[in-house]
């Protein structure tokens, strides 16, 4: 279980490695501006392709049952599931799906980039990563394998946010700050959603 862990929190690692901006601007000395639109769809692709290994590597790590949530307990975890697909999926939206995957940056004209708080995001700061949390953390059924992951996950959440709250109020300044003074972070609700002035 412990590898499991560490083969997440390694990826993590990684993943929030070459998504800062140190390695863009490493990347934009080696391979030079105009390659650089393919950073994006390049690192997306090679997120979810390191991924593989650790799905590999629970399948072959020995496993035992944790729990089983009983119906209706179970049923109502899983509308909370879909629910988290369904957020997932409006966050992405709302985010430019297409900017989000790296397809945008290949266009010629570059746009600039806005900070989005409207939507999910004016609820909280970081909606996939809410949605993400509780997809999974409502599965009804639990093994040793899937909370090694879980909880994975979970720390590369947590610190990937606080890296990238850095870097959006680097790259967005008093905006993004007056933002994250009346929008939670992770829990809708959990402080005043009062409008940005």
């Amino acid at each position: 279980m412990i590898w499991l862990i560490l083969a997440v929190l390694l990826w993590g690692i990684l993943h929030s490695a070459l998504a800062s901006l140190k390695a863009k601007d490493l990347a934009r000395g080696w391979i030079g501006t105009r390659l650089m639109r393919f950073y994006r769809l390049l690192y997306n692709f090679l997120a979810v392709l390191t991924f593989i290994p650790i799905l590999g590597l629970a399948a072959v790590t020995p496993d035992r049952k944790l729990y089983l949530v009983p119906f209706p307990w179970s049923g109502l975890m899983v509308i909370g599931e879909i629910l988290a697909v369904v957020a997932l999926m409006v966050g992405f939206l709302q985010t430019d799906a297409m900017d989000f995957i790296g397809v945008r940056q290949l266009e010629a004209s570059k746009r600039s980039a806005r900070l989005t708080t409207s939507g999910l995001y004016h609820y909280v700061r970081h909606p996939l990563y809410s949605a993400g949390l509780a997809f999974i953390w409502l599965l009804p059924y639990m093994t040793a394998n899937v909370l090694a992951i879980n909880i994975g996950l979970t720390i590369y959440v947590l610190v990937g946010a606080f890296f990238e709250e850095r870097k959006l109020r680097r790259e967005f300044g008093q905006q993004y700050a007056n933002y994250a003074t009346v929008t939670p972070m992770f829990v809708p609700f959990l402080k005043g959603n009062k409008k940005l002035r």
